[in-house]
């Protein structure tokens, strides 16, 4: 069968315009001599749709719109990722659904099985799961139809034990199937793309049929989908390997041969952490309404990565760079500041804010009297910059992006109303030391496609620093980052406890102090910015710690 394979961006609740987009991918598709047509899970309304569900009218509409996509449907059949209401008296109000068209009317509607709420994912919240899979017959060929979830019960994947020992792959696999295909919203993070393909190889294993993998593409908040659909032959075979990160419609015939691989289906770490980020950050900027950005550009190495992403995401003529030196500003990392700017070819501006933090210092003096200077008179210059990058956000309708890193975040090394204001978080998923190999890698990625690096050297080389008190260097307080990465990444991303690092081989003083200080600034993350997930947990909603909390281990 020759599969149109519509891998395409949508926007959670642009019910028209998603609607749009799938008219006219499908048109395309048939004109490429698609024989089916096969988009991502709940494609309609976009993924995910979280508490718009609940909105009075959103499910109806929703309907309304998929009765809308069926009757733009010809003889070619569609199968599309859309919302059912819950016929039934019982169970959640809905349904994850895939309804397949032709002629203009909704012939039959598959129903997921398997509903994800672990991590980001709530789906059980809303949706009743179906007690069994849908074959659909079609020309004689048995079609099994499954959603995302449902094919997540490999052997390698512990979220199996969810589902009390249902499996639909084996369910399908007593019914005989010509072709499955699977219709998802899988969010990306690193590592997971070679876990997914073994997924649809090792489906079409046990199968012995063809199995074709629609993912969706694009970021919706905080999530980043890569598409990168597949499709396998009944031994295993990769026959399509669709673009990563990008929207692509592809026709693929399950009776020929292996075809030609898109060249970002398989691409190095680094560069799949480069595309995620600029997808996530445009996407973002453009879905919300923003057309400018702006980043406060310290001359340090976050500022610069998240400049430079900026850049790629919206292009050079619409990134505002603004440096913002006090009195203990170095000029080296105002020189840095400038030069990253010239480089990357954006507007750059100058504000000193040495004045307004004496202006705050003295309003503040006769209460602050008989009290020695601290962390509270170094955040205020951080306060100050907040206040007036917001002020420009307002004025020039400007996205302001923080430049906080995942490790930072962790440990509060940032200061809540200061360099924590702004819309997005860019890199708030990314560890320091992640930080350095992207910026190397975006240089690299420069200099092989003949440009001038755009982040100076002396940026990557110099010790990390906030620059609120003189000679200052994230060292004074934090270990070495490689150091404090290992152990945020044990802790925060693996689950592990105070004791279980130590076993590692972690100083017992060290792991206590970073366990305490991401302990205590739960409230701050609380407050931060969304921020971009690239990583299997990332802070935000997949994680979900109480800020009133005792619990040490």
């Amino acid at each position: 069968m020759r599969l149109g394979l519509a891998q395409i961006n949508t926007t959670v609740g642009d019910l028209a315009g998603n609607r749009a987009r799938i008219v006219e991918a499908y048109r395309a598709l048939v004109g490429r001599g698609a024989e089916m047509v096969v988009f991502p899970e709940l494609v309609t309304c976009g993924y995910p749709p979280r508490d718009l569900l609940f909105k009075r009218h959103f499910v109806a509409d929703v309907e309304e719109s998929m009765k809308a996509v069926a009757a733009a449907v010809g003889a070619v059949p569609a199968i599309v990722g859309t919302v059912e209401t819950n016929p039934g008296g019982s169970g959640r109000p809905f349904f994850n659904s895939a309804a397949f068209c032709q002629d203009g009317r909704i012939v039959s509607v598959a129903r997921k099985c398997l509903l994800p709420t672990y991590d980001v994912f709530d789906e059980d919240r809303y949706f009743e799961p179906a007690a069994h899979t849908t074959v659909i017959v079609h020309q004689g060929a048995r079609i099994g139809v499954t959603i995302c979830e449902d094919i997540w019960t490999h052997p390698m994947i512990s979220t199996r034990r969810l589902y009390n020992g249902l499996e639909p792959l084996k369910q399908l696999a007593a019914q005989k199937c010509d072709l499955m295909v699977n219709l998802s919203a899988s969010p990306w993070n690193f590592g997971k793309s070679g876990v997914r393909q073994t997924l649809v190889t090792d489906a079409a294993l046990a199968l012995g049929c063809p199995v074709a993998y629609v993912n969706a593409v694009g970021g919706n908040d905080e999530l980043i989908f890569d598409g990168r659909s597949v499709v396998s032959d009944r031994s295993g075979r990769v026959l399509t390997g669709m673009a990563a990160f990008a929207e692509d419609l592809v026709v693929a015939d399950t009776s020929a041969g292996p075809a030609a691989l898109s060249p970002t289906f398989e691409q190095p770490e680094m560069a799949d952490i480069h595309s995620a980020l600029t997808l996530g950050l445009r996407d973002y900027a453009h879905k919300v309404g923003f057309k400018t950005a702006l980043v406060a550009l310290s001359g340090g190495i976050d500022s610069a990565v998240v400049g430079a992403l900026a850049v790629a995401a919206i292009g050079a003529e619409n990134v505002i760079g603004v440096s913002q030196p006090s009195k203990i500003s170095s000029q080296h990392s105002r020189d840095d500041a400038r030069a990253l700017a010239a480089n990357l070819g954006i507007r750059f501006e100058t504000i000193g804010i040495s004045e307004v933090v004496s202006a705050c210092e003295s309003a503040l003096a006769p209460l602050f009297a008989g009290r020695p200077r601290d962390v509270t008179e170094e955040n205020i210059q951080a306060r100050v910059r907040g206040v007036l990058m917001m002020a420009l956000s307002n004025k020039f309708g400007a996205l302001l992006l923080t430049t906080g890193n995942k490790s930072e975040m962790a440990v509060g090394y940032c200061t809540l109303y200061g360099d924590m204001c702004g819309g997005l978080a860019v890199i708030s998923d990314v560890f320091k030391t992640q930080v350095y190999a992207l910026a190397n890698w975006i240089n690299a990625d420069a200099r092989r496609a003949g440009r001038t690096p755009p982040i100076p050297q002396s940026s990557i080389d110099k010790l990390p620093s906030a620059e609120l008190r003189p000679n200052q260097t994230d060292q004074d307080s934090l270990p070495p980052y490689d150091m404090l990465d290992a152990v945020l990444k044990g802790y925060v991303e693996e689950g592990l406890s105070r004791r279980d690092l130590v076993a590692q081989g972690f100083s017992d003083a060290v792991v206590s102090d970073v366990v305490r200080k991401v302990d205590l600034n739960e409230y701050k993350r609380k407050q931060a910015a969304p921020g971009l997930k690239i990583t299997p947990l990332a802070f935000g909603v997949g994680r979900r710690i109480p800020i009133v909390q005792k619990y040490v281990n």
